[in-house]
């Protein structure tokens, strides 16, 4: 039987927590060293310093990890996202700000892994939705409502906007980060243009009295 049956069950817990951590901590520092295409289960396991087993009983895969990795991004972005949107004005101004903010986030949380990845590698996409991701979606999503029910956004279908607003922002941030220098500045300047830019192409809504 495994020692760690033995042990009293919250620190079972924690060995889980700690065990689970060490693995997303190693994926990253593997994937910004060797690239995510390169690297192997086995070249995480290795990092880690746990047994292969041990692995397994969290991830089936890289993909996997990388998916979770994925979902802590979005879960330490969402409380930053909310903020702003509290914060802000009105709907060009929540735009910029998110835009801004989730870039700095991208630059600082993914400095280590965009700046050694193999020349020419894209970052993967995260397939499917998990509650972390689909919480920052909703977040954007109830701005755009909030705003079309003040006439400050277009009549449109609100999960279409959201979806291309992440959409962008998601896109242009990746190609940023191939850059040296990253420029947070120019990204969002870019980002934010082509979104209310777009938008302006869309109906506004009306509103009777």
């Amino acid at each position: 039987m495994p020692e760690v049956a033995y042990l009293p069950s919250g620190k079972r817990e924690l060995t889980k927590v700690a065990n689970r951590q060490a693995i997303l901590d190693a994926a990253r520092e593997v994937f910004g060293e060797l690239g995510y295409d390169n690297v192997t289960v086995r070249d995480i396991i290795r990092r880690t310093g746990l047994a292969a087993g041990t692995f397994y009983n969290y991830f089936k895969s890289k993909e996997e990890v990388y998916v979770a990795l994925s979902d802590e991004g979005a879960r330490q972005f969402a409380p930053i996202l909310k903020a702003h949107r509290a914060q802000s004005a009105n709907w060009e101004e929540f735009v910029h700000a998110a835009i801004q903010a989730y870039f700095l986030f991208l630059a600082d949380v993914h400095k280590n892994w965009e700046a050694q990845r193999p020349p020419g590698e894209t970052h993967p996409h995260v397939h499917g939705e998990t509650p972390e991701m689909k919480a920052v979606f909703n977040e954007v999503r109830d701005a755009i409502i909030e705003e079309i029910a003040r006439g400050g956004a277009p009549a449109a279908d609100p999960d279409y906007v959201a979806v291309s607003c992440i959409a962008i922002a998601r896109e242009v941030g990746d190609k940023m980060l191939s850059r040296r220098p990253v420029d947070v500045k120019s990204a969002t300047e870019f980002a934010v243009a082509m979104i209310q830019g777009g938008l302006k192409g869309l109906p506004k809504a009306r509103h009777d009295g």
